[in-house]
């Protein structure tokens, strides 16, 4: 009568994860025999009949547990059941909803299951808020942003988490429940049903019309010309560039994109949840760092590295470079190369008024953080970038194309537009991209030189062609015959760059070798690789 209910509804499958809940349930009550006299676990096992030798295998060893369990600690430690069928009857469900101060789910692999949703409808006000402990291989671990996640497969952890429910304060259940009940009152599954179905819809209209397209596409002037600029695209001639570098005099540009280009780009994994954005994990190699550093320190040289991610995280894999500049959020902040003093950052605004674009788009990007588990807000000077790299990756790209078309309603009389890279959906002034950067960066040479007589730009992505169009322009307007431009794409693909590389590891070989040191040149091709930055820069 006065004890606490943990409930559970699960199918009686392997992959249902009961023996897992009891397995910590039995360690809960060995290690906090407080909770002895204090709690019950509650568990309706249900048995479809659709898949017999798992079922059988699973109930038995289910209630095997049960029957330790009980006779370790007592009959009434448990309330165990089995009911053939797939589906428990509302009012039963409702009734032990209602009743239960924790609602513990935890399978091994699953899709959506409403279970979940319905205990947090259940307890919505006047009735006092439960808590869900929801395994984080479930679909609504995603969901519910208010549930305690868990690895099934970490008893321990499962024991931690039952106990903190069991004790958690009014104010924090209240909390974690706030965080739900409006998502799962408003998104009912007959609404879900209809979303899907407009869906399947919209996806059948749109596949229909480009296959129309694609037949007039495949030979219309454009498709022959992409085709035709990625046949006669050149794998970089090294010894022509190295020639090219050498016999250059005057002044040499040398811009290189981060992701995908200097480090390795990260796939945003479609099962496996990241706790970092982008590159914000990533740095180059210790040998590809020396090797900048060496480009840096010939005053012929101006070298930027420039990219989409933030400012702080390119200055933290790339900042202890010393007279190598910087240029982050796509070019809309810079700090030109200095030496032996702290960087100067400027920024670039293109006319957009931040604090009127915040002041609209923040409460939208709120409620998606708050309906999207794992999702956090950035703020730059002059972005707004909403990250769902955390989220589960089909849900997050969910809410993400959502996201854009609500943000396009609201910001469309302002001069901003939408960004959607490597798991963020970011708001940027519209004329802002990492052409205009490249042009400063090339100007600001030629007025200090009076003459630039090589440039090399690498990219990777389409973000980069932009740099490619800046190169290319500049290059044209450029006098002197001995001049030398190099546009290098990592990966062959249609591009407006001239050449090409396989992948970011040749980037850092490229840069080893302009460097010019033989003593990196024999590092990069050692085996070892353990290469310490301070030795250079000691």
């Amino acid at each position: 009568g006065d004890r606490m209910i943990i409930s559970g509804i699960a199918v009686a499958q392997r992959l249902s994860g009961v023996t897992y809940k009891l397995l910590a349930f039995e360690r809960l009550l060995a290690d906090y025999p407080v909770w002895q006299s204090k709690v019950v676990l509650l568990q309706r096992c249900l048995i479809p009949g659709a898949r017999r030798v798992d079922e059988a295998d699973t109930l038995r060893e289910v209630r095997s547990l049960v029957v330790r369990i009980r006779n370790e600690f007592g009959p009434e430690v448990i309330d165990y059941e089995e009911q053939v069928g797939s589906v428990l009857p509302i009012d039963q469900r409702l009734a032990i909803w209602t009743s239960s101060r924790v609602m513990m789910h935890t399978p091994i692999r699953e899709g959506l299951n409403l279970c979940p949703l319905e205990y947090v409808f259940a307890r919505k006000e006047p009735a006092d808020p439960g808590v869900v402990i929801a395994s984080e291989f479930s679909a609504v671990s995603s969901i519910l942003n208010g549930a305690l996640r868990v690895n099934p497969y970490d008893i321990q952890m499962c024991v931690t988490s039952i106990d903190s429910a069991l004790s958690m304060s009014q104010s924090e259940r209240d909390a974690r429940q706030g965080r739900d009940i409006d998502f799962v009152s408003t998104c009912p599954s007959g609404l879900w049903t209809r979303n899907v179905l407009r869906d399947l819809n919209d996806a059948t209209l749109s596949k229909s019309t480009s296959s129309r397209m694609d037949v007039v596409g495949d030979s219309s002037p454009d498709s022959i010309l992409a085709r035709e600029a990625e046949l006669g695209l050149e794998r970089l001639d090294l010894l022509a560039l190295e020639h090219a570098y050498k016999t250059s005099k005057t002044k040499r540009v040398i811009i290189i994109d981060f992701n995908g280009t200097l480090v390795v780009k990260e796939p945003a994994g479609k099962y496996l949840k990241r706790e970092i954005l982008g590159s914000s994990g990533f740095k180059p190699s210790h040998v590809t760092t020396l090797a900048l550093a060496r480009l840096c320190s010939d005053p012929l040289n101006t070298v930027y590295v420039v990219s989409g991610d933030s400012q702080q995280n390119l200055e933290r894999a790339v900042g202890n470079v010393p007279g190598l500049g910087l240029a982050a959020s796509n070019g809309t902040c810079f700090a030109d190369p200095c030496r032996g003093q702290e960087r100067l950052w400027q920024y670039l605004d293109f006319g957009v008024d931040w604090n009127a674009v915040k002041k609209v788009a923040m409460p939208i990007i709120s409620k998606f953080t708050a309906r999207t588990n794992g999702s956090f807000v950035k703020l730059s000077h002059s972005s707004i970038g909403w990250s769902y790299y955390s989220c589960d990756p089909e849900w997050g790209s969910l809410q993400a194309s959502h996201l854009v078309t609500e943000l396009g309603e609201a910001l469309h009389s302002y001069d901003v537009r939408f960004v959607a890279l490597k798991g963020i959906v970011e708001v940027v002034p519209r004329k802002g991209h990492k052409g205009h950067i490249v042009k400063k960066i090339l100007e600001d040479a030629r007025a200090r030189s009076r003459h630039v007589d090589f440039v090399m730009c690498m990219g990777d992505d389409i973000a980069d062609e932009k740099m490619f169009t800046s190169v290319i322009n500049f290059s044209a307007g450029s006098e002197g015959e001995n001049s030398y431009a190099f546009n290098v794409a990592v990966g062959k693909k249609p591009t407006n760059a001239s050449f090409y590389v396989d992948d970011a590891s040749d980037v850092g070989d490229i840069l080893v070798a302009l460097s010019g040191d033989m003593g990196l040149l024999n590092r990069q091709t050692s085996s070892d690789g353990s290469v310490a930055s301070e030795d250079f820069f000691a």
